[in-house]
């Protein structure tokens, strides 16, 4: 392999190029200053990071030789936990304590939700998985096994108006359960207006029509936090968004549609908030061999949190370019701007303490450990999310922060020296 020598350590070429020539700019951080701060890391905590993994051989050696003296014998759960404590390899539980936090988005800190895991080598995996934040509830259940192929109800080649119309009647059975009417059923509704608020004026209020020519609001209004589309009354909204337990939900309107021309709301599609959060995987579900590979990996990290990654791929005889969603724009109750994001956020999957890497070679020739190249390109990759403005509509973190997913981290030490090693990073 070819290496570049960088004070005391020696980088193989491609990665090398990568970090100069694409990850370091619009960054501030020199080039020379990220490889002064690897050579700094690795001399520290490349010591523990050994030592702590000589901890796990002599506690696996010991906990095999257990299992050896006891074959053929009857497990014993107590005698082996007591034997666990004693070697260290469970620790007494401490004392209470409390982590506290800060910058932290809500998609972490409040709102409860689904995630993907995807490797981050595969840019058209990863840019569905980070456009997963929103999907189609009309697709998901037109596709999937929820609503039944029984009488008539089939998937086929081509779109079937029976199927169709169990989609949307299931779609609507959902609405009753997470934004209930105060009276009467979604299926039941013939129109959503967007109305003055009866006590405030100048806030809006959805009101929706019945196919008995009543007028019903929701069971919590509250639930209406957004719309797109014109104020007057006397005319249908694009799209209304509502909110369930944190979790936004719109109703696209559009009569002209060959779906919408189907319902008697015109709601053409119900389009669900879904994967909150994406981890962006560079450990398990990838095979990150070489220099060349881990370049490819971690360039596909910069076009995300960039927003300019794209693929393109064959489908259907055509060629398709994918790109990530931008974020989305309605208008309030209050009549003020509301801005949802429009992708998951990202958190990035390091791989974790026992792999070494000959990307980098330390002042004895050694492989370094791969979990701080890891840590510390992240971090170098993230300031260009974390430098973007607060309008850029390309941004990860709201609140500022990165998230690393460290895994597999075997008892509190091991938590310590990744707590050490983010802080040097």
């Amino acid at each position: 392999m070819n290496y570049v020598q960088a004070g005391t350590l020696r980088i193989a070429k491609p990665f090398y190029d990568f970090i100069v020539l694409e990850a370091a700019p619009g960054t501030g951080v020199e080039p020379e200053r990220f490889w002064r701060g690897l050579e700094g890391i690795v001399r520290e905590f490349g010591p523990r990071n050994a030592a702590l993994l000589r901890k796990r051989d002599a506690l696996q050696a010991t906990i095999d030789q257990w299992h050896r003296d006891r074959g053929g014998q009857p497990h014993d759960a107590t005698a082996y936990k007591q034997f666990l404590l004693d070697i260290g390899y469970l620790t007494p539980e401490g004392p209470d304590f409390k982590i506290t936090t800060e910058n932290v988005d809500p998609e972490i800190a409040a709102i409860a939700g689904p995630q993907l895991v995807v490797p981050v080598t595969n840019a058209r995996y990863a840019i569905n998985a980070v456009n997963a934040r929103w999907g189609s509830l009309y697709d998901a259940l037109y596709g999937t096994d929820v609503v039944g192929e029984g009488q008539g109800a089939e998937k086929g080649d081509a779109y079937n108006p029976v199927r169709g119309a169990r989609v949307m009647a299931e779609a609507a059975a959902f609405l009753d359960r997470a934004a209930p009417l105060a009276a009467g059923r979604h299926a039941d509704v013939v129109r959503y207006m967007v109305a003055p608020s009866p006590s405030t004026p100048e806030r809006r209020t959805l009101v929706v029509l019945l196919e008995d020519g009543s007028r019903q609001g929701l069971a919590r209004q509250e639930q209406f936090v957004g719309f797109f589309g014109p104020l007057d009354q006397a005319d249908e909204p694009k799209a209304v968004v509502l909110c369930n337990h944190g979790l936004h939900l719109e109703l696209r309107i559009d009569r002209t549609h060959h779906i919408g021309r189907k319902n008697k709301a015109g709601v053409c599609d119900v389009v669900l908030e879904a994967a909150l959060t994406s981890i962006l995987d560079f450990e398990d579900s990838v095979a990150v061999v070489d220099a060349e590979d881990k370049a490819g990996a971690f360039r596909n990290l910069l076009g995300l949190l960039k927003g300019d990654l794209t693929a393109t791929f064959s489908k259907g005889g055509l060629f398709v370019e994918r790109r990530m969603h931008e974020d989305r724009s309605f208008t309030a109750p209050d009549g003020t701007e509301l801005h949802l994001p429009g992708r998951s956020l990202m958190l990035i999957r390091n791989v974790g303490l026992l792999m070494t890497t000959d990307i980098v070679l330390d002042d004895q020739g050694r492989e370094i450990p791969e979990g701080i190249l890891d840590g510390l390109t992240t971090a170098l990759i993230s300031l260009h999310d974390l430098q973007a403005s607060f309008g850029n509509p390309w941004r990860n973190s709201r609140h500022g922060s990165v998230y690393i997913v460290k895994p597999k981290l075997h008892g509190p030490e091991e938590v310590r020296f990744t707590r050490d090693l983010f802080a040097a990073i």
